[in-house]
């Protein structure tokens, strides 16, 4: 289908969006800090146009899968950041009634399929995902995404295989943020071009500058678009970097606080609300209007969490298998 024109609305969403995005996790970071979020926390911060981009691209019913850093795809996707936020601390209001926590997100409704915390775990759970639309005959695309370090499991390969074996309709998303963990790509592999991985497939596949959510969401819309008229696979090398440590237990010592400011020129809200003041999209008066509803939903999200009850005990034998009267759990 011919590309979506980015008008003064999207670029309008678009800093909506990704500055509730960041604000949202940069409160569950002080939040961390007082310890009433727990376990571990990876943010988002800096990866934001990839998101942004790619939901542009997305029609009703296509699915997302990803990694452990998944707090705001389901809220991209539609789900209540109220939920997300009281999920994140634990308590029975959140989307997993508070046991899935931070790395564990899902949200069926919004056809978000987690939230996995084993590295490569959810890429053929992805392409599994397309391959159940295409055998139950839906017009649907799964977007899988992972980090630069799981190409390094056994579990992609695998998948990149089948998928284009059996042509399914799936994008896989590498968000590159330079580090593995702590770990340069550099220091993993004698190559650093990791989107020609697929080239031993035959698969489609390209980097994108994912700092810039108009660039990212041009190169999805060709994928996608190639998936659901039946073209197979594609994986796109999203070059993006992360603001914050890859957990917040990370004292970052693989970087510098110079390499760090560099990117962070590069920012892409900052990208956007530069454009939308070029093209007079929006007085700074509207600006101001849409930092103010960002800062009050932010904490609508907290006033939310913190009145939500953490959950009783007795949820522990709750939605552990879908038979009601299961014989084997003794309470």
């Amino acid at each position: 289908m011919p590309k979506k024109p980015i008008t003064k609305e999207v670029y309008l969403k678009w800093y909506e969006d990704m500055l509730f995005w960041r604000r949202f996790e940069d409160k569950t970071s002080a939040l961390y800090i007082q310890q009433k979020i727990r376990g571990f926390l990876h943010l988002y911060n800096g990866q934001e146009a990839v998101l942004a981009g790619s939901l542009l691209a997305m029609e009703h019913g296509d699915k997302m899968i990803t990694a452990y850093r998944n707090h705001v795809q389901p809220i991209g996707l539609g789900e209540d950041p109220r939920r997300i936020m009281a999920e994140l601390m634990g308590k029975v209001d959140g989307t997993s009634r508070g046991k899935g926590g931070s790395m564990h997100m899902f949200s069926k409704e919004h056809h978000f399929y987690g939230g996995h915390g084993i590295v490569g775990g959810q890429i053929p759970l992805g392409a599994g995902l397309a391959f159940a639309d295409k055998y139950n005959g839906k017009n649907h695309v799964t977007l899988t995404y992972m980090g630069d370090g799981a190409v390094r499991q056994g579990s992609f390969h695998e998948t990149m295989n089948l998928a284009m074996l059996w042509n399914l309709p799936v994008v896989f998303v590498i968000e590159n943020n330079g580090y593995a963990m702590g770990t340069s790509v550099e220091r993993t592999a004698n190559h650093t071009e990791i989107w020609k991985l697929g080239l031993g497939y035959e698969m489609p596949c390209l980097p994108v500058d994912a700092m810039d959510p108009v660039t990212v969401y041009e190169a999805m819309q060709d994928a996608v678009d190639r998936a659901r008229s039946g073209g197979g696979p594609t994986l796109i090398e999203a070059r993006t970097y992360r603001y914050k440590g890859h957990s917040m237990s990370d004292a970052q010592h693989y970087r510098t606080k110079e390499e760090v400011a560099e990117y962070q020129k590069l920012d892409p809200i900052t990208i956007v609300l530069d454009r939308i003041k070029e093209n007079n999209y929006a007085t700074e008066e509207e600006i101001e209007t849409i930092d103010q509803r960002v800062k009050d939903l932010v904490k609508e999200c907290v006033d939310f969490a913190e009145a939500s009850p953490f959950p009783d005990k007795e949820e522990l034998w709750q939605h552990i298998y879908v038979q009601k009267d299961y014989p084997f759990i003794k309470e």
